[in-house]
């Protein structure tokens, strides 16, 4: 972990990048994709939609209400509804949480705890590598 100062611009930037997102989509997936399928079962998925922190979950909520809310979004990209995410869906689902994200944190700079092999943290590598060049 790292504390490490981001916007919304500084994703949104990335996003746009279409090399370095899809090259870094291409490398989450495979991380994920454990036993190398080529899809991402609801099971795998959720293990990226818990990093993600999409929901400011207390002690208080019930675990299965937060299950079916993953659930959800899950369902909502899959969209030939055949249960599991191929490459593009991860991709497009993706985009669309980071895009949101970004939008959620606005322009005004943030301070933030950020983990390594976060999407975050990736964000302001590749903000950083852009800022060095001449």
């Amino acid at each position: 972990m790292s504390v490490e100062i981001l916007n919304g611009a500084t994703i949104t930037s990335f996003v746009k990048d279409e090399e370095a997102f899809t090259s870094w989509v291409k490398k989450r997936f495979a991380t994920l994709d454990e036993d190398q399928d080529g899809i991402l079962s609801y099971t795998k998925m959720m293990k990226e939609l818990q990093c993600l922190r999409v929901f400011r979950i207390d002690t208080k909520t019930d675990p299965d209400e937060v299950s079916a809310l993953y659930f959800f979004m899950f369902l909502q990209f899959d969209r030939d509804s055949n249960g599991v995410l191929d490459l593009e869906e991860f991709k497009s689902a993706t985009k669309r949480i980071m895009l949101v994200v970004a939008d959620g944190l606005g322009l005004s700079p943030l301070q933030m705890i950020l983990e390594d092999d976060g999407f975050l943290k990736k964000d302001v590598e590749w903000e950083s590598t852009k800022l060095l060049l001449p």
